[in-house]
């Protein structure tokens, strides 16, 4: 099974030597496209770690790393110049990619330095951490008013009714454009992020995904050209931005307004609805945050790392090099599995446990290196916030029954939906009085 994909020029290699063909589909990240193994990658990644931790995968035509220390390297020190050009998809009869590989190609996301440095000192001003810290309390203010039906249901929808309108509200907000485009912003980043998180994409999804590009595209381009944007938002900054005499071009801003968009979406959105489920799943770690809310930006930082939002992302070799006696030539793809480097029981005592009070985490999840994740300050506050509110709200959560679904993008992990049932604290203080009486 070979599998054309829009995540690398690679070239291929013959399995490493030793491996059967059998070997090393046990060993495939395909494996993932199983719902039992999607469900719980984590034995995978062990096992990848342990037997072959720079591991030949032939499915892929790519190397994977899975090591916290080879992760590291290969986001520090490898080429993120990955997509494919519309000519090269042309003449790989994949034509139809092409309006989102004319987006992919500009964003920061597959760009290397000068020109990724460039972008993203633009970008990136717009999201320090003191920047974003002024946003708390209104993401404070977004949460309770999400919450407010809760309080009379008493059940919530995590995905639905929370994880995905704040994340969405509040990136709308920071680039500029009406946030009452955030549902329709929303199904355009979840289309585009198919080809950004999997290594095999459906051909009949294709038109749809081309389709989405193009109308998020002209999207941006009709705000900015109306002028309809917020002048402090990301895309009027990048618009009148210039450093040394250097501006954007229009293109430029669409695209890394979209990959900012995708990203200040996707990834909170599964931080916080996993990150719920995770704490559900670890009812002593659940009562140790109840009880104690002073360990909140702890746990979110746990939680990040026991179940990472971005799972993996692929690099390339700029060089002939060599990782675990492995010889990698110029060139050749590299998965560098961050939700594997981050169980990795040479950099995280005991890494199958959650501890929210987990001293040294210096987890993988938002990268590392010049690609680190510039919203990463947004996103941590968005997830502190909501578990500051869930938890003062409603200090009693349960999962409903019913079984649980992961969405089938590989690389970005997340739920489809999460159904619990919530407590509100002024029913719980009268509970407990009625049950003393």
């Amino acid at each position: 099974m070979r599998a054309k994909t829009i995540q690398g020029k690679v070239t291929t290699s013959p399995s490493a030597p030793g491996k059967t063909e059998k070997a090393a589909s046990d060993l495939s990240l395909f494996r993932l496209l199983d719902p039992d193994v999607l469900a719980d990658p984590y034995p995978l990644y062990k096992r990848l770690r342990t037997e072959d931790p720079v591991h030949w995968d032939p499915y892929l035509h790519s190397w994977v790393v899975t090591r916290y220390q080879d992760v590291v390297r290969v986001l520090r020190d490898f080429s993120a110049d990955r997509t494919p050009t519309p000519d090269q998809l042309t003449a790989m009869d994949l034509s139809a990619l092409n309006p989102i590989a004319k987006i992919m190609v500009q964003q920061m996301l597959f760009l290397d330095p000068p020109s990724h440095t460039r972008i993203r000192t633009l970008a990136a001003a717009a999201f320090t951490p003191r920047r974003v810290e002024v946003l708390r309390s209104h993401i404070r203010d977004v949460v309770r008013d999400l919450l407010k039906d809760v309080q009379v249901k008493g059940r919530l929808e995590m995905l639905a009714d929370l994880a995905e309108p704040l994340p969405c509200i509040v990136t709308a907000e920071m680039l500029g454009v009406p946030v009452k485009d955030h549902r329709q912003l929303k199904l355009w980043s979840q289309d585009f992020a198919e080809m950004l998180g999997n290594f095999q994409h459906n051909p009949d999804r294709i038109p749809k995904i081309a389709k989405s590009a193009q109308d998020m595209a002209a999207y941006f381009r009709s705000a900015m050209r109306k002028e309809d944007l917020r002048p402090e938002g990301l895309v009027a900054s990048l618009m009148n931005a210039e450093v040394d005499g250097d501006r954007l071009t229009e293109e430029e801003v669409i695209a890394n307004a979209i990959v900012t968009m995708i990203g200040g979406q996707e990834t909170t959105t599964n931080l916080i609805a996993s990150g719920t489920l995770t704490l559900l799943r670890n009812p002593d770690q659940l009562e140790k945050l109840r009880n104690d809310p002073s360990w909140v930006p702890s746990a979110v930082e746990e939680l990040l790392r026991y179940e990472s939002p971005s799972q993996h992302t692929a690099r390339l070799a700029p060089e002939d090099t060599e990782i675990g006696g492995k010889k990698i030539r110029k060139r050749q793809a590299v998965m560098a599995v961050m939700a594997a480097a981050n169980r990795d029981p040479e950099r995280f005592p005991d890494p199958d446990r959650l501890d929210i009070a987990r001293q040294d985490n210096r987890h993988v999840a938002f990268g590392y290196g010049a690609h680190y994740c510039f919203g990463a300050p947004l996103a941590r506050i968005e997830g502190q916030v909501v578990f500051e509110e869930m938890l003062r709200m409603f200090p009693l959560w349960s999962l409903e029954p019913g079984p649980l679904t992961w969405r089938t993008n590989l690389g970005l992990r997340g739920l489809t939906s999460l159904h619990i049932s919530l407590t509100s604290a002024g029913s719980s203080e009268k509970s407990c009085q009625e049950s003393s009486n």
